[in-house]
């Protein structure tokens, strides 16, 4: 399953730097004027529901009562493929009114130069379709998980993500370059590639299910029988898992969202030319946002494996275990995010040449919008520490406050500071809904934060000397190598990060800090090297 993440997550990354050659900055803002609305219409459908209904399925198959479980399959896939259905309907039939509301004008038509209602309009009802199927199977992947068995929504997501891809950037590229059609068009038939990738991958757990269907019926004929739950309590008790992870699953995408509403807006109130808006809303929103969420996901996904043993710990009441839980669960997300997203913005010239060729502009959102990547991960481990803890309802009110400041400060933000300001006002958002979960964490897991503090200050200063370290590098390699081209800045990340990261392990190491957050993990990963194994004596702090 993790692998499989991994995968999606890596083809997500690298399939926009064919994307971008393909459809360029106007394009890609396009897509994303299409791809928010739908994102977060998905998560709403769907976030948490595999996590939820695998929970639920895998709680009665332990009773032996396997007969609850197919039930709720039952009448869960007509459900959600009613769900899917009236999604689509909302959102294609509402798609000028967002289109609307996300743009300041209302032309009819446009050029590959000028974005209009119309055009997103077009996306945005492209991308919809997939809405009728994402649902229905988000429930499949959770009835294999609740059974334990993880390789069909492993290789379906992966399968979903390159069937995906490659309708996405084949269908761009024959509607631009062979049948000479207008980026509109191209758009469309990329955000229509979600339904295409979604058919896909239910195709692979449709061939799942009949594989593993009489293994199932087996499963069925040993069902005890002795509880009789009605579809209503069935349903309650899903809604109840689930709810938590829709908001966590939408702060991304509603933070987005809010840049989508205001950012055009606020540029062209400046009198800065629409065009130059419109790329510097797709450098903000897809280009940079792209690259700054891999950190987030890789780290956020380690730290969270550990948040079953927050949820034992605090029901036991076993506070010293929570507290150590906690500990590792931050200091882990601190040691793998804060060097990352800081080598991120330090190489913000050649990592964006890489992927999308030089610009300025490009360079100096990145440079800015990378270290507010480690809020993100912070939101979303806060968040799911109060869901371990019983708390996910103080999620709600930090979610509201962050956007709240968010929507009120982004405007005055961009007017003052222009695309640095979108990237501020986010910074703040996440800043305040953090600290709200932290004060919550605090109070109800009784949690000090005194060591995780200690050791921050720790993790600061390996970063600080990584960051100076990589920053001579650097230096001297712009002598001779130029940024401004790809290859080039290919070999100028490559020296880079090679040379940042075994700074930054090094210290980690000496200081026997990786040994205190990793523990075996490091003996292991030793031993797959061949490296010598030595019997280490513990924290020196």
């Amino acid at each position: 399953m993790t692998l499989g993440t991994i995968i999606s997550k890596v083809l997500g990354l690298f399939y926009v730097i064919p994307f971008y050659a393909i459809v360029k900055e106007h394009g890609t803002a396009l897509y994303q004027f299409s791809y928010v609305p739908y994102t977060i219409f998905i998560s709403i459908a769907t976030a948490g529901v595999p996590l939820a209904v695998s929970k639920f399925i895998s709680k009665y198959n332990a009773l032996g009562e396997y007969g609850v479980g197919r039930k709720l399959f039952k009448s869960g896939l007509i459900v959600m493929l009613a769900s899917g259905i009236v999604s689509f309907l909302i959102l294609y039939f509402s798609a000028p009114f967002l289109s609307e509301i996300m743009l300041s004008d209302k032309g009819s038509s446009s050029g590959a130069d000028n974005i209009s209602v119309a055009d997103v309009t077009i996306v945005i009802r492209a991308v919809s379709f997939a809405l009728i199927v994402v649902p229905f199977m988000s429930l499949i992947r959770g009835f294999f998980q609740g059974h334990q068995s993880m390789g069909p929504s492993a290789v379906s997501q992966v399968v979903e993500q390159i069937v995906r891809i490659v309708f996405l950037l084949v269908g761009a590229y024959i509607v631009l370059n062979v049948l000479n059609g207008s980026l509109v068009t191209a758009v469309s038939v990329a955000t229509f590639a979600a339904f295409i990738g979604a058919i896909g991958s239910l195709a692979v757990l449709a061939w799942y299910w009949f594989k593993r269907k009489p293994h199932l019926d087996k499963l069925l004929e040993q069902d005890k029988g002795t509880m009789s739950i009605s579809l209503g309590e069935m349903y309650k008790e899903i809604l109840t898992y689930a709810a938590p992870f829709v908001l966590v699953g939408i702060a991304n995408p509603l933070f987005q969202f809010i840049d989508q509403l205001t950012f055009t807006r606020a540029m062209l109130s400046l009198g800065i030319d629409k065009n130059h808006a419109v790329s510097a809303f797709s450098v903000l929103n897809f280009q940079s946002h792209k690259l700054v969420i891999i950190p987030v996901s890789l780290a956020t996904g380690f730290s969270l494996t550990l948040v079953p043993s927050i949820t034992k710990a605090f029901v036991e009441e076993d506070w010293s275990s929570l507290n150590r839980q906690l500990d590792q669960t931050l200091q882990v997300l601190l040691f793998l995010t804060l060097p990352a997203v800081i080598g991120l913005s330090l190489l913000a010239e050649p990592v964006y040449t890489l992927f999308y060729g030089h610009a300025v502009l490009g360079t100096e959102v990145l440079k800015s919008y990378a270290p507010v990547a480690l809020l993100f991960a912070l939101y979303q481990v806060t968040a799911a520490i109060l869901q371990g803890i019983n708390e996910q309802r103080f999620t709600v009110l930090s979610l509201l406050v962050g956007l709240l400041i968010k929507l009120s400060l982004n405007i005055p933000l961009i007017k003052l500071m222009e695309t640095q300001g979108a990237v501020l006002a986010t910074a703040l958002g996440y800043t305040g809904a953090i600290i709200i979960n932290m004060f919550v964490i605090r109070y109800f897991a009784r949690y000090p934060f005194r060591l995780v503090a200690r050791r921050s200050m720790l993790i600061v200063i390996f970063t600080a000397i990584m960051y100076i370290s990589t920053k001579l590098v650097y230096l001297f390699l712009v002598l001779i190598l130029s940024p401004e081209t790809r290859f080039q800045s290919l070999l100028i990340v490559i020296i880079c990060a090679a040379i940042g990261a075994a700074v930054f392990f090094y210290l980690g190491h000496r200081t026997k800090l990786v040994y205190v957050l990793f523990g075996s993990r490091i003996d292991n990963l030793k031993r797959k090297l061949r490296l010598p194994i030595k019997k280490e004596e513990g924290s020196r702090f």
